[in-house]
């Protein structure tokens, strides 16, 4: 990121988002069937780079079950209400019918039932039962009070989401979670974010997280930069972290953490980008809330959206579009780059001549202004 001086003392970095970049074909084109979008992270392989944002209004045991058949990575929100009620649907669908005045305030009390250890048992035996990969989510705050819960109920993947995570956090009252020795002492891998800098994703790898996710701010549920000011157009956060993974892998002597791209990632042609800028997968919410399958009804919305103090979110209409397969693998009847996300990604790394996701991380990008 550039610097551009905005007054005297006073300088900033000049960023891009998606919207921003464009893809470059090269002088090759393969045949779409001969391009690979697999991903791999630690021992677990996926037959499409992707990862389904730990939101109540995506995520549920039964989508999780569907996402890993048709080779995604569904991530369960473990402070949602699948570990909080016995049956979600009654509040799920109170949250779907209810007007927008009284949304945030209704959905901060649901959202204050306490969680229940065995629920996020039941839950997660349900997933492995399926036999697809097990990947659950909690926020760095309850961390460390429900992770030995978690790890017992059995996961693949850990995943430590917020809006902003980092590997060294100031607490004056209570004593921060050391992530370094937290992640070694766990026998799963583990994927921590956001950050959207070089500086702070470093930190992370050096930490032990096998992946990080890069973005906070931008995410169609999320009013976090009109009530903090905080956003890092994701083009540049993408490829300043992924500047950091090449960094690191030369630090390390040869450990690759990934790159995962959490935040507008709204359309095919998003994803394409996120792999363009270095992302080695991405994590998506509102795409994903459009299914027919998809627990919101029709509605998305992420934990922030119900923060007890401090609510940086919203609940948004997204309405349906088609089944989940139809979403993620098509076939596509729209235009607009929302159905069919991952045959689009196979196209666009086809038309560009590349055959895996590694490769396509390797192709130019321009900048462009409407």
């Amino acid at each position: 990121m550039s610097d551009i001086e905005i007054a005297p003392g006073k300088r900033a970095r000049q960023a891009y988002s998606f919207d921003d970049i464009a893809i470059v074909p090269s002088r090759r084109t393969r045949d779409p069937e001969e391009v690979s979008t697999a991903w791999q992270i630690d021992a677990y392989k996926f037959g499409i780079p992707m990862l389904a944002a730990p939101m109540d209004s995506v995520v549920s045991p039964e989508t999780a079950i569907e996402i890993g058949r048709l080779g995604g990575l569904a991530v369960l929100n473990l402070e949602g209400l699948w570990t909080r009620y016995e049956d979600p649907r009654i509040p799920l669908g109170e949250i779907a019918s209810m007007p927008d005045v009284h949304a945030t305030r209704r959905m901060q009390e649901i959202y204050a039932v306490p969680i229940q250890p065995t629920l996020i048992k039941e839950r997660l035996q349900q997933i492995r039962d399926a036999g697809v990969s097990v990947a659950g989510s909690l926020s760095p705050q309850r961390t460390a009070t429900l992770y030995k819960t978690v790890i017992d109920a059995g996961v693949d993947i850990f995943v430590i989401r917020g809006t902003t995570v980092s590997a060294e956090h100031v607490a004056t009252k209570n004593e921060a979670l050391n992530l370094k020795k937290f992640i070694y002492e766990l026998d799963v891998p583990v994927i921590v974010g956001g950050v959207a800098t070089a500086t702070a994703a470093l930190h992370l790898m050096r930490a032990g997280a096998a992946g990080v996710l890069v973005g906070f701010g931008g995410g169609s549920a999320h009013t976090t930069r009109k009530v903090l000011g905080i956003e890092v157009p994701m083009a540049s956060a993408v490829a300043e972290v992924a500047s950091a993974r090449r960094d690191y892998l030369d630090e390390s002597g040869g450990r690759y953490v990934h790159v995962i791209a959490d935040g507008s990632v709204g359309r095919s042609g998003d994803i394409a980008k996120a792999i363009a800028c270095g992302a080695d997968a991405v994590m998506m919410g509102s795409p994903l809330a459009r299914a027919v399958e998809a627990p919101g009804l029709g509605w998305h919305w992420g934990s922030e959206a119900h923060h007890q103090e401090l609510p940086r979110g919203e609940r948004v209409a997204v309405g349906t579009r088609g089944t989940m397969e139809e979403i993620l693998l098509g076939p596509s009847r729209a235009s607009d780059g929302s159905m069919n996300l991952f045959g689009a990604l196979r196209r666009a790394m086809a038309t560009c001549g590349y055959s895996d996701v590694k490769e396509f991380q390797r192709v130019e990008v321009l900048i462009h202004r409407d």
